[in-house]
């Protein structure tokens, strides 16, 4: 759907980062409007994996700490996770720029590092907000085709909201958003 369109902020009520006003959201058997921060951040920390636009990597940590990042929060970081996180940084392409922050890397590189980051917890969704709208046609190119190839190999399941019709026509299926309301 267009810009305005209410893509985010369904991404958001779908990823419990926010409650709908009106409505049911429900998580099997569970309403999310009834659930408590703590449970909602759970159920994302578990569960649900998201890929920002904006990359949302820490400057001062290295390509190799913003992929453990994830883990650290779920007090997950040990010798195999950190052999893991090294393991996704090679599949995705920076296995030689571990120790790099993320203002010595392209932004495709960084786009790299955050999908990355996104499977070191293994979710069953992972949810990706405009994923390559920063990013020029030939590296948005080669991050669409990294993150389809990585989701598909992990059986978690994608759901990207993009404005690029180019984008969307490479999706399994696609819904349109249209003033709030899917067409």
């Amino acid at each position: 759907g267009p810009s305005g369109s209410g893509k985010s902020t369904l991404l958001n009520m779908i990823g419990c980062l926010d409650r709908p006003t009106e409505g049911l959201l429900m998580l099997g058997e569970d309403n999310v409007a009834h659930m408590s921060d703590n449970q909602l951040a759970d159920i994302r920390a578990a569960r649900i994996g998201f890929v920002f636009q904006s990359y949302n990597l820490i400057a001062q940590l290295s390509v190799v700490e913003n992929i453990q990042v994830p883990l650290f929060y779920q007090g997950n970081l040990n010798r195999q996770a950190n052999r893991r996180c090294r393991e996704l940084a090679d599949l995705v392409g920076l296995g030689d720029r571990v120790s790099h922050r993320p203002t010595q890397l392209s932004g495709g590189q960084q786009q790299r590092v955050a999908i990355a980051r996104v499977l070191a917890t293994a979710p069953k969704l992972v949810l990706a907000d405009e994923p390559t709208g920063n990013l020029d046609e030939a590296s948005a190119a080669v991050v669409l085709d990294l993150l389809l190839e990585l989701v598909g190999e992990t059986d978690a399941a994608l759901l990207m909201v993009t404005h690029s019709a180019q984008l969307a026509a490479r999706m399994e299926r696609r819904l349109n958003l249209q003033a709030g309301r899917l067409a």
